[in-house]
C-alpha cells in the first residue's frame, strides 16, 4: 500500500482535537443523560397526553378518509402513476437522454439549492421521490369531505411539519452537501454536530433550543439598538426612550412608538442603515418608544389593562411632562398596534385628544380569520397553555417562539439543523436571528385575557366587547386620522385580515400594502428601494379587501416615505430640538435602556 501523500496527512484530522472533541461530547452526552433521569425521577413518569389535540384530529380525518374508500383508491393510483412516471424519467436519464422532471421544488425553496440535486442522478431522483410523496401526502389529506374546519386546519398544518421533517435534506446520507463534507472531514461534521446539539439541548435546560445565530456577536447598544437617547422614564411595565434629536429644527407633535410585548423593540433599531427609529429622528420626529420589560412570576396578575394604563397612558404623561405637548402621533407595531388601537378607543370613551393620528404596522384588530396561528387556538389547546401558565406565572417566551418558528419551518428551524449538527457549524451572525431569538414572555393573566377576547372570541371588534379599567372599548368611535400598512406576504398578521379591522375606524383611514412579510415589509428603508407598494386613491375604503387591491396602484421604493408626507400633511409645525438630557424628566440611563437587555433565557441583563 502507498504512503499517504503530504496532502492526505494534512487532511487527517488532528488525533489531539479529535480526542479533546470525542471527551466533550462524552461528558456532555453522560451529563445531559444523568439530569433527565433526576427530572424524570422528581416529576414521576406519567404517559404522555395528547395536549394540542393532534391524535385526535388526525382519528377523525382517517374515519373520514375511510369512509370514502373511491378517493382513498385514487389518491393511491396518483402516487403510483407519479411513480411510474418518475422511473421513467429516471430511466431516460440514465441512458443519456433528456427529459423533463416529474416534480420540481419551488423557486424559493432553498433545501434543493445544491447542484447535485439536479445532477446526480441519485439525488435527483430522490428529490423528485420526496416531491412527488409530499405532493400526494397533502392532497389526500387537504380537503377531507366532512372534517370541521380547524380540525381540517390541524391537520393540514401538522401534516406539513411531517413532509418537512422528512425531506431528505434533513439527513445525511441523503443530503449532497452534508455527504461531501463528511466524506472530506471523515466525519468530523457529524462529531462537531453532535457536540453542538448537546450544547443546545444544554442551554434550553434539557429542551432542544436550536441556535441560529452567534449570539456572542452582538451586544445592545453596541453593535445593535445604537440610535442614541435616554430613558427619560420607567415603572413595573415598562421604560420610555427618547431619543436624541439631529435635525435643526423637529416636528411640533411628538412620535409614540409602541411595539408588541411578545417581541423586543429593537427590531426598528437594528443597524443604522435600516432603523425605522434612527429614520424617523432624521426626519425630525421627537421619537419615544415604549420598551417592555421582559415579565416574570411577580408580574403575573397584570392584565391587558395594565398594558393600556400603566404602558400607553402613563408613556403619555410623561412625555406631556417632557414636552408640553398634549397631543402625540402615535404608532404601534403588531399587537402592539392592537394595543394602540385599544388605547384609542380608551381616549375616545374619556372624550381625550391626546392622540392626534394613530399609525399601525401589520396590525390585527378583526381576529375573524388569524390565518395558520389559527391552529393552536381551540377550548383544549388554550386550557391546557392557561393550566401552564398559571402554575409558573407567565408564558415562557420560547414557548411563543417556537410557535412562530413552526409556521416557518424549513427556514427557521430545519436549516439550522442542518447547518449546526449535519455540517457540524456554528451559525452565521445575523443580527435579525439574534433579534428573533431573544424571546419575551408574557404575564398569565394578560395572556390569557388577549387570546380569550381577541383570538377566540374576537370581541375587540365588537361594541363594547371588552372594557379598559371599566371603561367599555369601541373602535368605531376612533374618529382621528389612522395610516394602516400591512405586508403582502404575512403569515402572522394576514394582510387581508388587517384589512377588515381597518374597516371599522370611524375616522378618515388609508391603508398600504406593502411587499415582502411581516418583518421585511415594515423594515424597509427607503435606500434599499425594494418591494414597492400598493395605495388605493379611493378616499372612502371599499367593503372588501377584493374590491380594494383591484383598483390598487402599485409604487416603487418604500412605504415610509408615503406615511411621512401624510403624517406631516395632518401638521408640520416645526420647534427648536427637544433634547432628552435637558428635559424636565431626569434621564435614568443611556438608550436602548435595561429593561430591553433582560433575556428570557437568562436572569441576567444581556
Amino acid at each position: 500500500m502507498a504512503a499517504p501523500t503530504e496532502t492526505e496527512k494534512q487532511d487527517q484530522p488532528d488525533p489531539t482535537e479529535l480526542a479533546k472533541t470525542y471527551a466533550e461530547v462524552a461528558q456532555r452526552a453522560s451529563t445531559l443523560i444523568s439530569d433527565h433521569i433526576q427530572r424524570q425521577v422528581k416529576r414521576g413518569i406519567t404517559p404522555p397526553q395528547d395536549e394540542l389535540g393532534i391524535a385526535q384530529a388526525f382519528m377523525d380525518m382517517m374515519a373520514k378518509l375511510l369512509s370514502n374508500p373511491y378517493r382513498l383508491a385514487q389518491a393511491q393510483m396518483n402516487l403510483v402513476w407519479d411513480y411510474f412516471s418518475l422511473w421513467q424519467q429516471s430511466m431516460l436519464r440514465f441512458a443519456g437522454m433528456n427529459a423533463a422532471p416529474v416534480a420540481s421544488p419551488d423557486k424559493s425553496d432553498k433545501r434543493f439549492k445544491d447542484e447535485q440535486w439536479q445532477e446526480h442522478f441519485l439525488f435527483d431522483f430522490m428529490k423528485q421521490s420526496y416531491l412527488i410523496t409530499a405532493r400526494n401526502i397533502h392532497d389526500t389529506v387537504c380537503c377531507v369531505d366532512g372534517l370541521d374546519e380547524q380540525t381540517q386546519k390541524k391537520v393540514n398544518f401538522y401534516t406539513r411539519q411531517y413532509i418537512d421533517a422528512l425531506s431528505p435534506s434533513n439527513f445525511a446520507l441523503t443530503n449532497p452537501e452534508v455527504f461531501r463534507e463528511t466524506v472530506k472531514s471523515h466525519g468530523q461534521n457529524l462529531v462537531k454536530g453532535l457536540n453542538n446539539l448537546l450544547r443546545d439541548i444544554e442551554d434550553g435546560g434539557g429542551n432542544l433550543r436550536v441556535r441560529m445565530t452567534d449570539t456572542s456577536a452582538f451586544e445592545l447598544g453596541k453593535n445593535v439598538a445604537t440610535t442614541p437617547g435616554k430613558v427619560v422614564f420607567q415603572n413595573e411595565m415598562m421604560q420610555l426612550v427618547q431619543y436624541t434629536p439631529s435635525t435643526d429644527k423637529v416636528l411640533k407633535r411628538p412620535l409614540l412608538i409602541c411595539p408588541p410585548w411578545i417581541n423586543k423593540f429593537y427590531i426598528m433599531d437594528l443597524r443604522e442603515k435600516n432603523s425605522l427609529i434612527k429614520w424617523c429622528v432624521d426626519q425630525g420626529h421627537t421619537t419615544f418608544v415604549i420598551s417592555w420589560v421582559n415579565p416574570d412570576e411577580k408580574l403575573a396578575a397584570k392584565s391587558f389593562d395594565a398594558y393600556v394604563i400603566d404602558g400607553v397612558m402613563a408613556a403619555l404623561d410623561q412625555i406631556e411632562k417632557q414636552t408640553g405637548e398634549k397631543e402625540v402621533n402615535a404608532a404601534g407595531y403588531c399587537l402592539g398596534g392592537t394595543l394602540l388601537a385599544t388605547s384609542c378607543a380608551y381616549l375616545a370613551a374619556k372624550k381625550q385628544k391626546r392622540i392626534a393620528s394613530a399609525t399601525f404596522f401589520t396590525t390585527m384588530t378583526d381576529f375573524s380569520d388569524p390565518g395558520e396561528l389559527s391552529v393552536f387556538l381551540d377550548e383544549g389547546q388554550i386550557s391546557n397553555l392557561e393550566k401552564k401558565m398559571f402554575e409558573r406565572g407567565y408564558l415562557e417566551g420560547s414557548e411563543m417562539a417556537g410557535t412562530f418558528n413552526m409556521l416557518r419551518a424549513n427556514d427557521l428551524i430545519w436549516s439550522f439543523v442542518v447547518n449546526n449538527y449535519l455540517m457540524g457549524k456554528d451559525p452565521f451572525p445575523f443580527d435579525l436571528l439574534y433579534w428573533n431569538s431573544d424571546s419575551t414572555r408574557m404575564p398569565a393573566t394578560m395572556h390569557s385575557f388577549y387570546l380569550r377576547n381577541m383570538y377566540m372570541e374576537n370581541r375587540l371588534i365588537e361594541p363594547g366587547g371588552i372594557e379598559i379599567d371599566g371603561t367599555p372599548i369601541d373602535l368605531s368611535k376612533i374618529k382621528i386620522p389612522c395610516y394602516f400598512i400591512s405586508a403582502i406576504e404575512d403569515h402572522i398578521a394576514p394582510w387581508k385580515s388587517t384589512y377588515m379591522g381597518a374597516t371599522v375606524f370611524g375616522g378618515p383611514t388609508r391603508f398600504v400594502l406593502g411587499g415582502s412579510g411581516h418583518i421585511a415589509g415594515i423594515i424597509n428603508p427607503p435606500v434599499a428601494n425594494k418591494y414597492g407598494f400598493w395605495i388605493n386613491p379611493a378616499a372612502k375604503l371599499p367593503k372588501t379587501s377584493d374590491e380594494w387591491f383591484a383598483n390598487a396602484q402599485q409604487h416603487a421604493g418604500s412605504w415610509w416615505v408615503d406615511w411621512q408626507d401624510w403624517v406631516t400633511a395632518h401638521d408640520d409645525t416645526q420647534v427648536a430640538p427637544r433634547d432628552p438630557g435637558k428635559g424636565k424628566l431626569k434621564p435614568i440611563e443611556d438608550a436602548p435602556g435595561s429593561y430591553v437587555k433582560m433575556r428570557a433565557d437568562s436572569k441576567k441583563a444581556a
